[in-house]
């Protein structure tokens, strides 16, 4: 019997993995707008508060959310949903725009019925009106076993018997707020400075 060293074995290894075909190029959308000069827009959070979040049986995930955030003088914050069951489960999913008005649009709102959340992240803002919003993107079971994913319809899917856990992390000093994008041609969520800060400077200046 032949005994063949690890390290042979590993150089073959190495060998036919580069040799390998090449995966194919990835897609590229194009968006049928003129193409922004700044392509990640950021602002800097003056501090992050951190709170677990329980989601309220019975509720509305958006009114779950929002009520307690704003009671901590919350008005742009990032969250993680670490899993939990939802009595009614309603998300979007977005695929290619037939009207070429957009790269991708949402569906009409998909009804999953009673679903166990796996994982999530959601942001809280300000609608273009001024108004809190929350956004969501979460992984979820439905009944039947299936595994799904989604823009979660946060006013229309409710919180099962159970709370739910999410960590919030505060975003203090700034605001998010959907504006038109005019090289997507959708409503994005966008940083500004809150209107706190935004007065604070003026004082000083």
């Amino acid at each position: 019997m032949e005994l063949v060293p690890a390290t042979s074995r590993l150089e073959t290894h190495l060998t036919e993995f580069t040799h390998a075909l090449a995966l194919p190029r990835a897609r590229t959308l194009v968006h049928p707008g003129p193409v922004g000069p700044i392509r990640i827009e950021h602002r800097h959070a003056n501090q992050a508060r951190h709170f677990r979040l329980g989601l309220e049986p019975g509720r509305t995930m958006e009114d779950a959310i929002i009520e307690p955030l704003m009671l901590l003088g919350m008005q742009s914050a990032s969250m993680t949903i670490l899993g939990g069951k939802l009595a009614r489960l309603l998300y979007c999913v977005a695929p290619p725009d037939p009207t070429g008005e957009r790269v991708a649009n949402y569906t009409r709102p998909i009804d999953a019925g009673p679903a166990t959340l796996i994982f999530g992240n959601a942001t809280l803002g300000k609608s273009a009106r001024g108004a809190p919003i929350v956004h969501c993107h979460a992984t979820f079971v439905c009944a039947d076993g299936s595994v799904r994913g989604g823009h979660i319809v946060v006013d229309r899917s409710s919180v099962a018997d159970a709370p739910i856990p999410v960590l919030v992390t505060s975003l203090d000093g700034i605001e998010l707020r959907i504006t038109q994008d005019e090289e997507t041609h959708m409503p994005l969520m966008r940083p500004f400075a809150a209107a706190a800060e935004m007065e604070e400077t003026s004082h000083a200046i």
